[in-house]
């Protein structure tokens, strides 16, 4: 998607907006990391307060894949670092959403990778482990499921059943 926005893609498929083929989130998301446009597969994960499962993902070979993490919207930590970000830009991930909190900004703004999230929190993750990997999760005014195409840039998110083009 690099020199097609998000704009042009609704305005070339009205009728899977109406049918539901093509979602935008809600624009509730903050815009970090230096890839500010961004789109490939979806990968989701749902986790509360809980990192572990986050960076399991992010250790695997991302392939332009873009993880989708569903962490209850929580704002009282963080569930992803500096750390974890440098290493899904090492492993070729498109970027990472997550519905809640992040850490180390300046380090993730520092990264060739995309990220959303809906704020930044110094305090770190619990580490038990808990979670579920590749199921269907609920945020930011849609359900978005483990397969479909993401689509992010300045004006906002999407997410569709398949690839689009314009």
């Amino acid at each position: 998607m690099a020199l097609v926005t998000t704009a042009e893609v609704c305005d070339a498929n009205p009728q899977l907006i109406v049918n539901g083929e093509l979602r935008a989130l809600n624009p509730v998301f903050q815009i970090y990391g230096r890839r500010q446009v961004f789109s490939g597969p979806v990968v989701t994960l749902r986790v509360f307060e809980d990192n572990v499962l986050v960076r399991e993902f992010l250790e695997e070979r991302g392939n332009g894949r873009v993880l989708v993490v569903d962490g209850g919207g929580s704002l009282r930590c963080a569930i992803l670092g500096g750390n974890p970000v440098v290493q899904a830009q090492n492993n070729g991930w498109a970027g990472i959403v997550v519905n809640g909190c992040i850490r180390d900004v300046d380090e993730i703004n520092g990264c060739d990778i995309g990220v959303r999230a809906l704020a930044s929190h110094p305090v770190k993750a619990n580490k038990k482990g808990i979670g579920e990997k590749h199921v269907p999760i609920n945020f930011a005014g849609t359900r978005i499921c483990d397969g479909e195409w993401l689509y992010a840039d300045t004006d906002g998110i999407l997410v569709s059943k398949t690839e689009l083009s314009v």
